[in-house]
Parts: C-alpha cells; sequence; structure tokens
C-alpha cells in the first residue's frame, strides 16, 4: 500500500479520544548487533547482565526491525524518522540541519547547513581519525572560533557553532545556495577527504559546493598546527525540509529527552518539545517522571550504545546497556500505559560502523501478549511475535497498544 493510502488510512481509524496512559519510545542508539566468534558468538545485548529488561521482555512482545528497506545501512537522521514514525524515503532530513537545530541555531528556508567532524589528516592529506580522537568540547570551542574567523565566502555567510566533543556545524547563509550535496567525509579512514561536487545542474546548488569549497581552501591551512585536530569532514549537507509535525500527524502531545544536539534538533523539527539536558540516564529517566503529567509521547534517547559501537568497543556497549538496565526502575515508577525498547539502527562491533541489521525491539503493554522469550536480546527477537517490520511502523503499533485505533470496516 501507498504511503498516503496508509496515512488516509490510519487517520481515518483515529478515534477522537488522548491515550490513557503514556507512550514512551526508550532508543538505546545503535544497540543491534551480531554475534562473532571474536565475542565468543554474543552481543553485547546477549553478554549484558540486564535483570530489569529480563523481567520486562518476559511480558512483551518482540521483533526486529528495519529502518528503510532490507540491506540499506542507514544514518541516525532516517533511522529516527523512521522510528516517529515518517517514511525515511519519503521525509528526507539531512543531518546538517538536525545538529544546527539542536544547537538552537535559527535556521532559515535559504540556509545551507552541514554536521561537521574535527579529524586528524596526515601529511599527505589522508584521513587517519575521523573523530580526531574524540577530542575535549573546550579544545572543539577553540577551534570553531578560529574557524568563526573567516566569517564569508564571496556573498556568503559562514555561521560556525561548536557542539560536543569533536562534533560542530556549519551554516552557509545567502548568496542564493542551496542543498543538498555530497559529503566530504570519506566514511572510513585510509582516504582523503572528498572534494565537495555538485552533481546538478541547478545553478544555487553550484554555488553552495563552490562556496564549500572556498571555505576549505580557507580553514584548513588555520587549523594545520593544530593536531589531531588538523582537518574536518561534512555530512549530511542540506536545507531546511517542509515536514508535517508530529501532534499534526499523530494527535500525541510529544517530550524529547536527549542529550544530543542532533537527536534534539531532529525532535524540534516535527514539533517535539525538547526538554532540559540531562547529565546521565538516571537523571532522563526522572525528567520523564517529572514530566509525567504534561505530555502523551516521551522519546528518551541513549547515545553510549552507538558510540561504542564506533568504538569497536564490545565492554563498553555492554556496560551501557547495564547502566541502562540499572536504572529502568526509575523509569518504571511511573510505568508507561506502551513502552517501546529498540535501537534507530544497528551498529556492529565487529564493524564499527552503522549496518543493514535489522534492529531488535520490544513492545510491553497490558494488551501486547507476551511471547514468552526470557530476554531483551536478538536471538529472542528473532522469535517473536512481531516479526520483521519496517520501523515507520512502530509508532502505528505503539498507538494500537494504547487503543487509539478503531476497527477497520464491519
Amino acid at each position: 500500500m501507498k504511503t498516503v493510502q496508509e496515512e488516509i488510512l490510519y487517520r481515518s481509524l483515529r478515534l477522537p479520544h488522548r491515550p490513557q496512559g503514556k507512550l514512551v519510545l526508550l532508543v538505546l542508539d545503535g544497540v543491534g548487533d551480531i554475534a562473532t566468534a571474536e565475542t565468543r558468538y554474543r552481543t553485547p545485548l546477549e553478554a549484558a547482565s540486564t535483570p530489569n529488561l529480563d523481567k520486562l521482555a518476559q511480558n512483551s512482545a518482540m521483533g526486529r526491525m528495519t529502518p528503510l528497506l532490507p540491506g540499506i545501512t542507514p544514518g541516525s537522521g532516517p533511522g529516527h524518522l523512521g522510528l516517529f514514525g515518517y517514511d525515511p524515503a519519503v521525509f528526507r532530513v539531512d543531518r546538517g540541519v538536525i545538529e544546527a537545530l539542536g544547537l538552537d541555531l535559527d535556521l532559515r528556508t535559504e540556509d545551507v547547513a552541514a554536521r561537521a567532524n574535527f579529524c586528524t589528516v596526515s601529511a599527505a592529506g589522508i584521513v587517519t581519525d575521523r573523530r580526531a580522537g574524540r577530542i575535549d568540547s573546550g579544545l572543539n570551542r577553540v577551534l570553531c572560533e578560529k574557524l568563526g574567523a573567516i566569517g564569508r565566502i564571496g556573498e556568503t555567510e559562514v555561521i560556525v557553532r561548536h557542539g560536543r566533543s569533536h562534533r560542530f556545524v556549519l551554516v552557509f547563509r545567502g548568496g542564493g545556495i542551496a542543498g543538498p550535496l555530497p559529503d566530504s567525509d570519506p566514511h572510513r579512514t585510509g582516504l582523503p577527504i572528498r572534494p565537495i561536487v555538485a552533481d546538478t545542474r541547478d545553478g544555487r546548488v553550484r554555488r553552495a559546493a563552490e562556496v564549500i569549497a572556498g571555505f576549505y581552501r580557507q580553514a584548513m591551512p588555520l587549523l594545520a598546527d593544530d593536531f589531531p585536530a588538523n582537518g574536518f569532514l561534512l555530512r549530511g549537507i542540506g536545507s531546511l525540509p517542509r515536514i508535517p509535525g508530529f501532534e499534526e500527524r499523530f494527535q500525541l502531545k510529544a517530550a524529547a529527552i536527549a542529550r544530543y544536539p542532533m537527536y534534539r534538533g531532529l525532535a524540534q523539527l516535527i514539533g517535539m518539545r525538547t526538554l532540559k539536558v540531562a547529565r546521565d540516564i538516571g537523571e532522563q529517566f526522572r525528567q520523564y517522571l517529572d514530566e509525567f503529567d504534561g505530555f502523551d509521547y516521551f522519546f528518551i534517547h541513549v547515545k553510549g550504545t552507538d558510540m561504542a559501537g564506533e568504538d569497536g568497543d564490545f565492554e563498553g556497549k555492554v556496560a551501557v546497556i547495564e547502566a541502562v538496565d540499572r536504572a529502568l526502575p526509575i523509569l518504571m515508577q511511573k510505568r508507561p500505559q506502551v513502552l517501546a525498547v529498540t535501537g534507530d539502527h544497528s551498529t556492529p562491533v565487529a564493524l564499527k560502523s552503522h549496518s543493514w541489521h535489522p534492529q531488535p525491539v520490544l513492545l510491553n503493554s497490558p494488551v501486547s501478549g507476551s511471547d514468552g522469550l526470557s530476554r531483551f536480546t536478538e536471538t529472542c527477537a528473532n522469535r517473536g511475535s512481531l516479526g520483521v517490520f519496517q520501523s515507520k511502523y512502530l509508532i502505528r503499533l505503539m498507538m494500537a497498544n494504547a487503543g487509539l485505533y478503531g476497527k477497520f470496516g464491519a
């Protein structure tokens, strides 16, 4: 069924009342993994001690989800859009836009925004570390001030905003420019920074490519002596899209509890209220308790699982999962009517990157039923009643479990 037809059907079946309880989406970013000989054929979920998640799993339905289509590896933006019920193939949101919004930049429709990483570049121009050793945020701020001194490239203003660790945002404003453009990030070490080339006849996009190339020419010499952050990579270069709001589509008032700018930005883009930045997982769950009465739907984001996966750190990923499990009783002090626990994609330790492997999902409600499975792991999820489905349907399953859809047909 086509996306528009599905939307019409779901809208026609949406009952007018608000949910009796709360819907909570708990995202352990990149939690999905694969079992290999190096990990004794266990995934981090399987190796972790998770008594609270295990108890929850025993009374839940489980399955696996593909963020987009089988075999396609998603970025974090498409991965989360799918979780929020937006088909990533239809609603394109470039990562630079999301990051800029998350850093409270007031984007305009004619702006071009890019997510940026400081990186390490060899004397031969080869990228040796795409994250510059995850430099601290204080050094990031200093380097961004240095780059911000460039100010303009021709008719285009350049705005530089520091983020966390190695991440920052560039916004190019004015001069008749537009996105999207391909990344300068080669997405693995051992390769040079990619030149930005506009593969289009659109003059605005071609001008944007020329502006970014001009910025690189001025910026790289400024960083030459700042090892290990002596270069930078751009990803998700694009412009602000038009996208329908979450509350408009689902009639649910939503809040986002997320620490990192990108996820806060994506939540803002679709109209979620972003709550103050929490220091740790326990504080995030306490924010949910504090804000319980004000919202119907809560998105709670945990980043550490993805970071450990990208670093190839099996034990680190296990540790984050166990920290979530220890804190889970805080969340359950005000038990949601519907709770979904999943990832936006898989980030296998063996690959040190996002992957196409379906991520596990757990769905718990008074009417979810129990699959009779003992743990929340990939192996158990393979046997669950939800099967394998596209993540854009998760919000629909959550709403059905909350009793928000009527019957189709007589």
